[in-house]
């Protein structure tokens, strides 16, 4: 018995040292930092002065003080409402086009993943030229088409969010591998029993490949709505060296965070903000998982 006990410590033991470089990285970079964060969230903490507690003085000033904290919400929740569920579509079309059993099929799927091997600042010079009111592909096509006055795009705050949501189309297309791995994950004999019933094409595709593509949809759905609460390195560039501009359309929630963290040394009030970002993200994260369970097909689950 005393060399089982010895022989199971010794396993315990070698099982610690196997994730004692994960669980260190955890408590370093993950756990301590979001810990502090939190701390700090609740000081007046602004790098140059020793902190001072606050309580929940910046969450505050934060809600009922700071109408660009709004602005930037608003901004942000745009971007998520469009620019999430067209790059899901847009990928998922790709996919399906790209699945077909055409001459040149490995030459467009290639041709298609290359936003994803591009760098981002290459992309975004791309798109700057693009976009550009005076010789961009676009207004000079719209110019052509009789559209006397084409918009200004990141100079109008009309424009300059909606440009910004046709740019993350462009990184969904070349997302589309993920989606393809689900289409090619469908068993062929459904297909193959909807032909017998006499579905067309189209009802297929809704009857068959988009509830069998829902957990990959759905992986999307949330990994994209979280990422893009995350975003603001572009708006930091096409927004007047990084003000949100033109009139703070392009200030984003992480852009407005940034600024109060690096450009006002508000550590403080930017931690503030993180937690409650961290809320959003994980309030809808949860509604999603609540909501899936109504249109989230797995193969082999029973539905009542």
């Amino acid at each position: 018995m005393p060399r089982m006990t010895l022989a199971r410590r010794r396993e315990a033991v070698t099982g610690y040292l196997f994730i004692a470089p994960w669980l260190v990285g955890f408590l370093v970079f993950i756990a301590g930092p979001m810990l502090w964060s939190l701390y700090a969230s609740l000081t007046n903490y602004d790098v140059t002065s020793r902190m001072r507690w606050v309580g929940l003085d910046n969450y505050r000033r934060l809600l009922f003080d700071d109408e660009l904290f709004w602005t930037s919400l608003y901004n942000t929740g745009f971007y998520v409402l469009f620019a999430v569920p067209l790059s899901v579509i847009t990928g998922v079309l790709i996919a399906v086009l790209l699945n077909q059993q055409i001459p040149g099929q490995r030459i467009f799927r290639t041709i298609f993943f290359l936003p994803k091997v591009l760098t981002g600042v290459a992309v975004l010079l791309l798109w700057l030229w693009v976009f550009n009111p005076d010789f961009g592909p676009i207004n000079v096509f719209l110019r052509a088409i009789g559209v006397s006055n084409p918009p200004l795009w990141f100079s109008d705050p009309t424009w300059a969010k909606p440009a910004l949501v046709i740019m993350s189309m462009w990184g969904a297309a070349g997302g589309y591998i993920i989606y393809l791995a689900g289409l090619q994950g469908i068993p062929r004999h459904l297909y193959e029993a909807a032909m017998l019933d006499g579905a067309s094409p189209v009802k297929q595709f809704w009857n068959v490949t988009v509830p069998m593509m829902s957990p990959t949809i759905f992986f999307k759905l949330v990994t994209g709505i979280s990422a893009a609460f995350q975003f603001w390195e572009t708006s930091l560039i096409v927004s007047e060296g990084g003000k949100g501009g033109p009139s703070y359309s392009t200030l984003f929630y992480g852009l407005y965070m940034w600024q109060k963290a690096f450009g006002e040394y508000q550590m403080g009030y930017a931690s503030a903000m993180a937690w409650i970002l961290l809320i959003i993200t994980l309030f809808l994260t949860m509604l999603q998982f609540l909501i899936s369970r109504r249109w989230v097909y797995y193969e082999g689950e029973a539905r009542s």
